[in-house]
């Protein structure tokens, strides 16, 4: 059994070290441990303090591509590396490293093929009071987007096994963790969750750039990854409110023309007929995207099946 622990780095060259340092050399149940870092086009000396620090691998990236894009560059280098579970870390230390191995656990036991390290959000001491909320209802909606019961959706402590890694698909430049939750929840990965303990911040986070931005971001990779996988719902529901409308303008319009009015209510007639036309074809488009979702599922089963 071999396990890589992976950790997307950006000008880390301080707090690496000591994040190495921390990482389980040993844990039951697991034949070999090798630590890979992802310098996602750092401007520091990140990749040859990894070197120096003891990382086994490290993948650099000619350019920044964002914490998602590091993430999958991670992924793909532990297909490649024969890894049969992957951990995915922070480069600054923020998750206590000790509880690698009760974020393994369920994997080894065969409980799980994804196991998210929860922080306790809702009580984390290094969160303001709103961010708890935020983070608590965000953790909700992501729950009930994907059908899973996720406390603490925005955790990059996290754990897979090689199949699961292969069935990942990261779409989104901004963030992996509120969209592989939603795509594990709609392929019926079985997903568990734990308790694990953090450090003190070091450093605020880089992945946001103020309140504000970070919600409309998360927003939009939630509903855009909801989308995907449930398009026939998403499209219809959005095409029967619209044929909805336009058909109580249309009868509305029928009532006045039979009482003789009609002549006074030609707008209701021509909004009625384009909410009547894009409610239809809003319909087909569904269908057209179920259409491409079911290929795409085709072919990651391809992908999935080639590389095992």
């Amino acid at each position: 059994m071999k396990l890589i622990i992976q950790i997307p780095c950006f000008n880390e060259a301080l707090t690496l070290p000591e994040t190495l340092k921390s990482l389980p050399k040993h844990i039951s149940g697991v034949d070999q441990i090798e630590i890979l870092v992802v310098d996602d086009g750092s401007e520091d000396n990140t990749s040859e303090i990894a070197k120096q620090s003891g990382a086994d691998h490290v993948v650099r990236l000619k350019k920044n591509q964002g914490l998602a894009g590091a993430f999958k560059a991670g992924l793909d280098a532990c297909i490649r590396l024969e890894a049969d579970i992957i951990v995915n870390t922070d480069a600054d230390n923020q998750y206590f490293s000790a509880d690698i191995e009760k974020l393994i656990q369920p994997i080894l036991n065969g409980d799980a093929e994804l196991v998210i390290g929860d922080r306790g959000v809702a009580n984390e001491e290094s969160f303001t009071p709103l961010k708890r909320k935020l983070q608590t209802f965000g953790s909700y909606v992501v729950s009930k987007a994907s059908g899973l019961k996720i406390p603490d959706a925005t955790s990059g402590f996290r754990a897979m096994t090689r199949d699961t890694a292969l069935k990942t698909n990261v779409l989104s430049n901004y963030s992996y963790t509120l969209e592989t939750i939603i795509q594990a929840g709609n392929r019926n990965i079985s997903v568990a969750s734990v308790p694990v303990r953090t450090n003190p911040p070091r450093r605020p986070s880089r992945l946001m750039n103020g309140m504000w931005d970070y919600l409309l971001r998360s927003g939009i990779t939630i509903i855009r990854a909801y989308a995907m996988y449930r398009a026939i719902r998403v499209f219809f529901t959005i095409g029967l409110v619209l044929l909805g409308f336009g058909s109580f303008l249309a009868i509305r319009y029928f009532i006045f023309y039979v009482q003789g009015q009609g002549a006074g209510h030609v707008q209701s007639v021509i909004l009625a007929a384009i909410l009547l036309i894009v409610g239809f074809q809003t319909m087909l488009n569904g269908l057209l995207a179920d259409l491409i979702a079911s290929n795409r599922k085709l072919l990651e089963e391809i992908n999935s099946k080639t590389n095992k």
